[in-house]
């Protein structure tokens, strides 16, 4: 499978998941809504991909969007304008309205970025530039996308692959106990 391909699945219940990850995975990252009704997702909706990034911007719907990550009105070097304090001098435009009201260390509303997207990662020498502002939001909102409701599955340890066993193991029960299976 293409690494920068991204599938988007409803999936109702445990078995549809296990079959689904049967026939078409098993892939790096999984990612689905942890609070009803979802948001930037359909209900039941899963996004399934092997680069955390392209994952994120599937969620997003970065390209449909044109989002894009450039310098905000809260530039240090624009003086007139008042910069609060953990802010950076980059946003992302178009930036879903959906997560306007969300509470996230990575961003504040209107796509506005905070200092926390750099918090464990190297800063170069020269001037930020777009690219590593987009990858070090990217890292930051992996970090961050349970805050925004979102279930994240990653690899654990030496695996290559989401580690979905404990979250599977306890919606089979779910789908049990309901007389689904």
């Amino acid at each position: 499978m293409n690494d920068a391909m991204v599938i988007r699945q409803i999936l109702l219940n445990s078995k549809d998941f296990k079959l689904f990850w049967k026939k078409q995975g098993p892939f790096k990252f999984a990612l689905t809504s942890s609070e009803f009704p979802p948001v930037l997702l359909e209900p039941e909706e899963w996004i399934f991909s092997n680069q955390i990034e392209v994952l994120l911007k599937a969620l997003m719907q970065f390209e449909k969007r044109k989002m894009e990550i450039i310098n905000s009105p809260f530039n240090p070097v624009k003086k007139a304008i008042l910069r609060p304090e953990p802010m950076i001098p980059w946003k992302i435009t178009n930036f879903p309205e959906e997560w306007q009201a969300c509470v996230c260390d990575c961003f504040i509303p209107e796509g506005h970025l905070t200092r926390h997207i750099f918090e464990g990662i190297p800063l170069p020498e020269e001037k930020l530039d777009q690219g590593f502002v987009e990858k070090a939001f990217f890292h930051c909102l992996a970090n961050c996308v349970e805050q925004l409701g979102y279930f994240l599955f990653k690899p654990i340890g030496n695996s290559k692959y989401a580690d979905i066993i404990k979250y599977l193991t306890e919606w089979e029960e779910d789908d049990q106990e309901a007389g689904l299976l």
